[in-house]
C-alpha cells in the first residue's frame, strides 16, 4: 500500500484524522510534527502533548526553527525515507511537495472552523485560538516558503484529493480519504 499523506493548515484536523485512517488500516501514523518534535527534544526542550506547538515554548522552538532551515530539511530527509516504504499515513506540511510518493490529500478548513478546533482541542478561548491560528498560518506560509519555495495553502497542485473538512466530522474525512485513495492505489 502506497504511504498516504494529510496535509492542511494548523487545527484542519489532520493528525486526529490520520489515527483515524491508520487505525481503520491496522497501518502506522506518524506526523511531520512528531519527528519536529523529536528533534526539539534533542535540543533540549520539554514536549508537552499535542497542543505543545501553541505554548511558549513550542513557539520559541518555531522561532529557533525559522533561523535554522536545517531543522526542517533533517526532519524531511527522515519523512521522505518512512513515505518512500509505504503502508503508513503521515502528516506534514512540506510532504505533498517534497515526496515524490503517496497520496496526497489536503484538508480544506477555514480560519474560523479551525480556531474552534483548537480552541475545544485545547481548551482556551476562541477569540485566543484564532489569534494563535492567525500566527501559525502566518509563521508556517512564510517559512516554507523561505525554505522551499512552497505556497502552503494557495498551490493545491501536489494534492490528489482536496477535501473540505469546515462541516463534516473527522470520521466522515477518513472514510472519504480511505475510499478516494483506492482510485490511486498501484
Amino acid at each position: 500500500m502506497q504511504a498516504l499523506i494529510i496535509s492542511g493548515m494548523p487545527a484542519a484536523g489532520k493528525t486526529v484524522t490520520a489515527h483515524v485512517i491508520a487505525k481503520k488500516l491496522g497501518i502506522t501514523s506518524v506526523g511531520g510534527g512528531d519527528v519536529l518534535k523529536e528533534m526539539a527534544r534533542e535540543r533540549g526542550y520539554k514536549i508537552t502533548g499535542e497542543g505543545w506547538w501553541d505554548t511558549p515554548d513550542g513557539i520559541r522552538f518555531l522561532r529557533e526553527r525559522e533561523a535554522n532551515a536545517d531543522f526542517d530539511k533533517e526532519a524531511d530527509r527522515r519523512m521522505i525515507a518512512k513515505i518512500e516504504k509505504g503502508s503508513i499515513v503521515v502528516t506534514s506540511y512540506t510532504m505533498p511537495w517534497l515526496s515524490k510518493h503517496g497520496i496526497k490529500c489536503w484538508l480544506n478548513a477555514t480560519q474560523q472552523t479551525r480556531a474552534k478546533r483548537m480552541a475545544v482541542r485545547d481548551g482556551m478561548d476562541e477569540s485566543k485560538a484564532r489569534e494563535i491560528v492567525g500566527i501559525r498560518d502566518k509563521e508556517n506560509y512564510e517559512l516554507y516558503k523561505k525554505v522551499y519555495g512552497i505556497e502552503l495553502g494557495r498551490d493545491m497542485k501536489p494534492f490528489n484529493i482536496v477535501l473540505d473538512v469546515n462541516n463534516i466530522t473527522i470520521e466522515v474525512a477518513a472514510d472519504e480519504i480511505i475510499k478516494q485513495s483506492k482510485r490511486y492505489e498501484v
